[in-house]
């Protein structure tokens, strides 16, 4: 423990990381030996959740210990302003576009209770008045309402409004500039008695997918050596309204491959190195408690397409297991097991509380209602949620779902689709890749699910789209979720 008895926090939050991308959860492809070392060291999750299918609403959800749509963040924030509804059979309803100043953060609960609190990185949580200073932290490096670095990509400059570029040479690998900021602040607080929390909310993997050049070419070597340029990565499949009743082709990935995504990812990789190398020169590894984990699952159904997420089904923005599934590790010298894999589910909401009580903290139960402390069970006793997991997205995005919602009860899933209401329910013991829908074989099973969102969407007052009286049926159009697959 540190001085003052309670962790340090580092909460390593990759933007659009998929379940799979990573050595430790199965790609042959994707080379992570540093965040592997981290699983090696800590608790790896395999059964770990994103509150949302896409990132502002899982960000908002960690920020507050509260399910998205309870907050009124139900999907991602359009930082241009524009409130226009998406619509295609549907008219998606209205949602915040920023973290309501009412919310007491975690941020602020933990330096309210002494804790020096940093956010490094992405916020996208809102504009301005609603920055990363003004819900709880101490120093803000980097976050704002942008959802990605512009105009320079991931190389200098970046366009980040709250990043000083003066004395950054031009063409710094962005994800390689936040490290060393984090890296500075760490440093600093080592003639402090105050403990930290590290806000650690990379950019990446988020589109534009760019990476050093050296690393693109190491992984174009590799995909011809294992064959892999050779075999087309993509199916063709469904179409969607991606806005506005305009009708988008979905292009599928198969399997990873993408030497640029690759290259990204590797440096994502080193410099979690760095940072925990950091941790050991400071002598601050044995007081800290790490968290790794990701906002939505993998991107493997549209703007390139730049990862598989397999055997977990479709990706970002779906309420399939490839959009919401995510990998979770979590270290913490002396009371985590080392090496120990659990298949307990846990949620993006369940952050808050478990870290206040990994802190020595009183809950605040009123404020993070929807997450449950998983602290036994990352200490290495035995423990069971209470509640379901439950996801909410009555939305149009651009990745080819439709709106809907989702409940996981042990190891029942049940969807459904609002656009014509039909349910598909799955048991992923079996079935992880949700392959099978058995709505119709466990037709009590289904009711009672269906029975549970229904609830549940009453106790949080979710918002359900309205229908769209200017909708045109396509001749062509594919019914909505899993029918629309091509696998």
């Amino acid at each position: 423990m540190s001085r003052t008895g309670k962790p340090n926090i580092v909460f390593i939050l990759i933007d659009d990381m998929g379940w799979r991308d990573l050595s430790c959860y199965g790609s042959s492809f994707y080379e992570t030996p540093h965040i592997d070392r981290l699983a090696a060291e800590g608790v790896r999750f395999t059964d770990a959740y994103a509150a949302a299918p896409t990132c502002s609403p899982t960000r908002a959800s960690i920020m507050t210990g509260k399910y998205p749509t309870r907050v009124g963040v139900s999907s991602h924030i359009d930082h241009t302003g524009s409130n226009h509804p998406l619509k295609g059979r549907l008219v998606e309803p209205s949602y915040f576009r920023e973290l309501p100043l009412t919310e007491t953060s975690l941020a602020r609960a933990l330096r309210q209770n002494g804790y020096s609190t940093w956010h490094v990185g992405k916020w996208h949580l809102g504009g301005r008045r609603c920055y990363p200073e003004h819900h709880g932290f101490d120093v803000n490096i980097g976050g704002c309402e942008l959802g990605m670095p512009r105009p320079g990509g991931y190389f200098s400059p970046w366009g980040i409004p709250t990043l000083d570029e003066k004395d950054v040479p031009e063409g710094t690998y962005l994800t390689d500039h936040l490290t060393d900021r984090a890296i500075e602040l760490i440093r600093e607080s080592r003639s402090s008695d105050k403990p930290f929390f590290l806000n650690m909310w990379y950019y990446s993997v988020h589109i534009p997918i760019e990476a050093k050049e050296e690393k693109i070419a190491k992984y174009r070597e590799k995909a011809k050596r294992l064959g892999l340029d050779r075999k087309d990565p993509f199916v063709h499949g469904g179409s969607f309204p991606a806005e506005n009743n305009k009708k988008k082709r979905l292009k599928r990935r198969t399997f990873q491959s993408d030497p640029e995504y690759a290259a990204m990812i590797e440096s994502l990789d080193e410099n979690i190195g760095r940072l925990m190398d950091c941790l050991r020169e400071q002598q601050l590894e044995e007081d800290t408690l790490v968290v790794f984990t990701s906002d939505n699952g993998g991107l493997a159904t549209s703007e390139g397409s730049p990862t598989c997420n397999s055997p977990l089904a479709e990706g970002k923005g779906w309420k399939y297991e490839g959009g919401v599934r995510e990998p979770l590790i979590v270290k913490w010298p002396g009371h985590a097991p080392a090496g120990r894999a659990t298949g307990e589910p846990v949620t993006s909401p369940d952050f808050y509380p478990t870290l206040l009580d990994a802190a020595g903290l009183p809950p605040l139960p009123e404020q993070h209602r929807d997450g449950e402390s998983f602290l036994a069970l990352l200490e290495g006793g035995s423990w069971k949620r209470e509640q379901p997991l439950f996801w909410h997205f009555p939305h149009y995005g651009n990745q080819g779902d439709s709106p809907g919602c989702a409940v996981r009860d042990g190891n029942w899933k049940l969807i459904e689709f609002f656009e014509d209401g039909h349910v598909e329910l799955y048991n992923l013991a079996e079935d992880e890749g949700e392959d099978h829908d058995l709505a119709g074989r466990y037709p009590e099973k289904t009711a009672e699910l269906q029975n549970r969102i229904h609830e549940w969407e009453q106790e949080v007052i979710a918002r359900r789209p309205a229908p769209n009286p200017d909708y045109e049926e396509w001749p062509d159009r594919v019914k909505p979720g899993r029918h629309a697959r091509s696998r």
